[in-house]
């Protein structure tokens, strides 16, 4: 059999140069935070409910502080109040560890996420340097 001519391999109207050729990448998606990804030692919904406070950028309320504005709990504390929660050291460190794990997860998936945009302006920047050299080449 002969090779078919050039015209008729190039590629036809509305085909997209980019469509089809090599490897699909894969679907990179962020994971979202999870019961298991807050660690373990939370009762059920308390790590979901503690990491809204987290992510809105709010007080994580302690005990005797629930349906209270963090404002008014801050300006108390600063006036010399000591709210409940605060009187227990063995419960604040509980709290404590808690929040750090809340904490933790969060800033996990801000940074997979960061990552994973540094990795697309790379990926980005790296495609436009070869379309360059390509327009260079011609």
């Amino acid at each position: 059999p002969e090779p078919a001519p050039a015209a008729d391999i190039a590629p036809q109207e509305g085909d997209s140069s980019d469509d089809g050729i090599g490897p699909m990448p894969t679907d990179e998606r962020v994971p979202e935070l999870t019961e298991r990804s807050f660690g373990g030692a939370l009762l059920p919904g308390e790590g979901s409910a503690m990491a809204a406070f987290v992510q809105s950028g709010e007080r994580i309320p302690r005990r005797g502080e629930i349906g209270m504005d963090p404002n008014l709990i801050e300006r108390l504390e600063k006036s010399g109040y000591v709210m409940s929660g605060s009187r227990h050291h063995r419960m604040n460190a509980v709290r404590v560890r808690k929040e750090n794990q809340i904490i933790s997860a969060e800033e996990k998936r801000q940074l997979l996420l960061f990552n994973q945009e540094e990795r697309k302006k790379k990926e980005a920047q790296l495609i436009a340097d070869y379309k360059e050299m390509l327009e260079k080449k011609k």
